[in-house]
């Protein structure tokens, strides 16, 4: 089956019921994603399906062709992170970092349906991701920050690259 990830057309021979996390990592190889519980109840897992956040542990390959599936692996890269990556590098939102794809995911999902999200709605559209660490304040400020250098960069003219 053909599968679009992060811009790129794939070919993967996996069972149709195959969860999406292990197609992402196993055929691949892109490891953001987490495996945290297999149950969709952590959110470590957490990419985007047409923009919105799914949890790739629950989501068979089979519900997947012709969508648009977006990991964090797709944000940006170690040389230019995008604005979630910056904004989380920045508030240093990770301690264990297992979590921190997944939030970001959920994250970018929320920010891009509704870009003046209150902190409120961020708090609250977060809630199905977990971390164990406690760095939840250092998340959300990352969240918050991560609004504003998405409105900035959304506002700034599109530059050319070399």
């Amino acid at each position: 089956m053909k599968l679009t990830v992060n811009g790129t057309a794939h070919e993967v021979d996996a069972d149709p019921s195959t969860p999406l996390l292990y197609v992402l990592r196993n055929d691949l190889g892109l490891n953001g994603a987490k495996f945290g519980c297999g149950l969709g109840q952590c959110g470590a897992c957490t990419v985007m399906v047409d923009g919105k956040a799914v949890f790739s542990c629950l989501t068979p390959v089979m519900l997947l062709e012709d969508r648009e599936i977006k990991t964090v692996e797709g944000l940006g890269t170690i040389d230019n992170p995008g604005p979630m990556q910056t904004a989380f590098i920045e508030e240093q939102a990770a301690q264990c970092g297992y979590c921190i794809p997944g939030m970001m995911m959920r994250a970018q999902s929320i920010l891009e349906a509704n870009p003046d999200a209150t902190d409120d709605e961020l708090r609250h559209g977060l809630e199905p991701n977990l971390c164990r660490c406690g760095t939840h304040m250092r998340i959300l400020r990352a969240v918050s920050k991560a609004r504003t250098l998405m409105k900035s960069a959304s506002a700034a003219p599109a530059v050319e690259r070399a």
